[in-house]
């Protein structure tokens, strides 16, 4: 079935032939062996997908793999077999190879009892002239805040081709901390009870979040594009630490990272990595786009500069902050990629726009927009907020009115090493569209350079974690965006007070981002509240006003 079908007759046509969710899903989160956690695909090319599934049985287990055309499977192909092994968590995942491009296919995982998966939807990548592209980009998914109600919505549409996870795909906290025990929805519930340190803490988080039912329809139904952020790890992750890291009684920190990729890469939908191979990659949707998929936490990032180091035994905060604006923060050896992965995504955006292709796409995790603290924040403090709070809103402003922005983990903690990814993007010639995740609120910039227009980004906004609205109780959010908006010349939109997730549509002459969101996180729904779209043309590098 190529994707010139109606895709809305296919939905119609028995959900797929995948059954019923809430019934499986209800299943697999009771089943202790057998197929436990559903089935999900990732990475595709034009002649290739990973597919992956979890079946836990006595030890590994031999699985058959099989695709096809067809629903009911009545052009089923054997396209291989797969051990679950049982030292890897149980996890199997194979990617099979010449299939046809632009084409959607059933997949299904076989044991060796005859149990079979639930079954699966995916597709690969098209190759050549190409004229339109759907993206579901979501980010930033904390299980006990609420309900992935952003899965369940994107999962009921039909005109979706890819999802892409910018990361924060969980938490690595205990229960009680982030949210607190008030601020988590009941029957939210996270394993283990603490944080997540050791091999064994990893794999029951991901078994916790992975038998939510609206995450396992996602999977099924969509291929996955994904990259970590930081929370994958723990809080501000970096190349050599963490913030949320104590070495004194967590451990290492580089087993800690090890054991925490070795899981990610067990149970996503991702491909295994040797210690040689690069942690980006890119894919070619037809003509129509690049997309660049790069590693901005484990890989090479420096520590992200502190405002308390450098404000720490200083009378005088104005002069602190001026030398910390005019030294370390502009520091050029401070990177986020790596001067390797810079290297490749230069000479990567100049091969894609040499072949013509029409959009070159960015999915990374950190915004890259420059972003300063309002002044009127200062004014959204309650009289009865801590001391360190209104300190801390009170110290903002002051580096606000000196040039420095708002979060330091973000691209703007790195203006050089952002300064030289958008002058590459500037010397190949690229449209450049970025997508990130990790602040938790939607965002629409501008970005450029001292040469000009450079490209545009979409920030995404969270499925669940808290955005600016758990900050400024008591303060209406458009109030909020409105201040947001007006202090940072480059950002011509924002909202800080809702979850959901982004659309972008790419199409040769322009490329749309729709902002949805949704009416609640709190209970089970996929009402939307509302949705903002923005767009550019092809050429034009600003987001069409």
């Amino acid at each position: 079935m190529t994707s010139s079908l109606n895709r809305r007759q296919l939905i119609q046509l028995g959900t797929f032939g995948l059954g019923a969710m809430s019934a499986s899903a209800s299943t697999a989160i009771a089943r202790t062996g057998g197929f436990t956690h559903g089935v999900a695909s990732g990475e595709p090319r034009q002649d290739s997908v990973l597919l992956w599934t979890r079946h836990v049985g006595n030890g590994d287990t031999k699985l058959v793999a099989e695709m096809s055309q067809n629903a009911d499977f009545s052009s089923a192909k054997t396209v291989g077999e797969v051990i679950a092994s049982a030292s890897r968590d149980h996890i199997a995942k194979i990617t099979v190879k010449e299939l046809t491009p632009n084409t959607w296919y059933y997949f299904r995982f076989i044991a060796p009892d005859g149990l079979k998966s639930t079954t699966g939807r995916t597709r690969t990548l098209p190759h050549g002239e190409t004229e339109k592209f759907n993206l579901g980009v979501f980010g930033c998914s904390n299980l006990p805040f609420g309900y992935f109600n952003a899965y369940a919505h994107a999962a009921q549409r039909d005109d979706l081709d890819l999802i892409i996870h910018t990361g924060d795909y969980l938490y690595e906290y205990p229960i009680g901390t982030y949210p607190s025990k008030d601020g988590a929805v009941a029957g939210r519930i996270i394993h283990p009870a603490h944080e997540m340190v050791q091999l064994a803490d990893y794999r029951l988080r991901y078994a916790a979040y992975r038998s939510d039912p609206d995450l396992q329809r996602i999977h099924q139904l969509y291929p996955m594009i994904a990259m970590w952020d930081d929370h994958e790890f723990a809080n501000d992750a970096y190349k050599d630490g963490a913030q949320n890291h104590q070495p004194d009684t967590e451990g290492d920190w580089q087993v800690r990272k090890r054991i925490a990729e070795q899981v990610y890469r067990e149970w996503m939908p991702v491909s295994d990595h040797d210690a040689t191979d690069p942690l980006w990659s890119q894919y070619e949707i037809g003509d129509l786009a690049t997309l660049f998929v790069t590693e901005s936490r484990i890989g090479a990032r420096s520590k992200q500069p502190e405002l308390d180091t450098a404000l720490k035994g200083q009378s005088d905060m104005k002069t602190a902050l001026t030398t910390f604006r005019d030294g370390e923060w502009q520091d050029p050896m401070r990177t986020m990629l790596g001067e390797v992965q810079e290297a490749w995504l230069a000479e990567a955006m100049t091969k894609s726009r040499t072949a013509g292709t029409k959009w070159q796409v960015l999915s990374q995790q950190c915004l890259m927009g420059e972003l300063r603290q309002p002044q009127e924040a200062q004014n959204w403090v309650s009289d009865n907020a801590p001391a360190y709070a209104k300190a801390r809103i009170a110290v903002g402003a002051l580096a606000a009115e000196i040039g420095l922005p708002l979060n330091f983990d973000s691209w703007d903690g790195y203006p050089q090493a952002r300064k030289r990814l958008l002058e590459a993007a500037q010397e190949a010639d690229a449209d450049l569209i970025v997508l990130s995740g990790d602040s938790h609120n939607a965002w629409a910039f501008n970005l450029d350079t001292e040469h000009g227009p450079a490209g545009v980004e979409f920030g995404g906004h969270s499925v669940t974690s808290p955005g600016f609205e758990a900050y400024t109780l008591g303060i209406d959010p458009a109030v909020v965006a409105q201040a947001v908006t007006k202090t940072n010349d480059k950002l011509q939109w924002a909202e800080t007070g809702s979850r959901g997730y982004m659309t972008v549509s790419l199409t040769p002459e322009k490329a749309t981002s729709t902002w949805h969101f949704l009416d609640t996180i709190r209970t089970k729904s996929t009402v939307m509240k509302s949705s903002t779209s923005h767009s550019v043309m092809r050429g034009a590098r600003t987001l069409t006003v």
